[in-house]
């Protein structure tokens, strides 16, 4: 008990000496100038910032959004020929093929809302057996400048 004791007790004249003595070092301290020295590609990296959160390989910007699944199955010629399909219906739809092994899918579109997928989906039921829509990073359509 008597241990615990002296222990408190010195803590706390440790700290009051840490305090009285403080001043006298602080005031040792004078004012300076901060000098801030960085690599030249640093700027060369924030010009490049724009085209580097790009999240395309092409260039192109992405966005969330939807297409329509028209084809999914492992025949390679089954899908192109769903795409050919496709393409003469709508030729100012992009199409595009993804294969995941062993599997091709064939989507379509670049839609930014589900209802506008939903409009296209409900078009192709004649056309094609399974439809669904994919929830995916697509390439939004470019503003055009005519109508700003």
């Amino acid at each position: 008990m008597k241990k615990a004791v002296f222990y408190n007790i010195a803590t706390l004249s440790l700290i009051a000496c840490c305090i009285f003595f403080m001043p006298l070092f602080s005031s040792a301290q004078t004012r300076g100038k901060v000098e801030v020295v960085k690599d030249p590609l640093i700027d060369t990296l924030i010009a490049r910032r724009p085209s580097l959160n790009k999240n395309n390989i092409n260039g192109e910007e992405t966005a969330n959004g939807f297409r329509v699944q028209i084809f999914f199955g492992s025949n390679r010629q089954a899908a192109y020929d769903a795409q050919a399909k496709f393409m003469n219906e709508y030729p100012e739809i992009h199409t595009y093929i993804t294969y995941i092994e062993p599997n091709f899918k064939v989507r379509v579109g670049n839609f930014r809302t589900r209802l506008e997928a939903q409009k296209l989906e409900t078009a192709l039921g004649d056309l094609f057996k399974s439809l669904f829509i994919i929830s995916e990073k697509i390439n939004p359509p470019k503003p055009d400048a005519a109508n700003d």
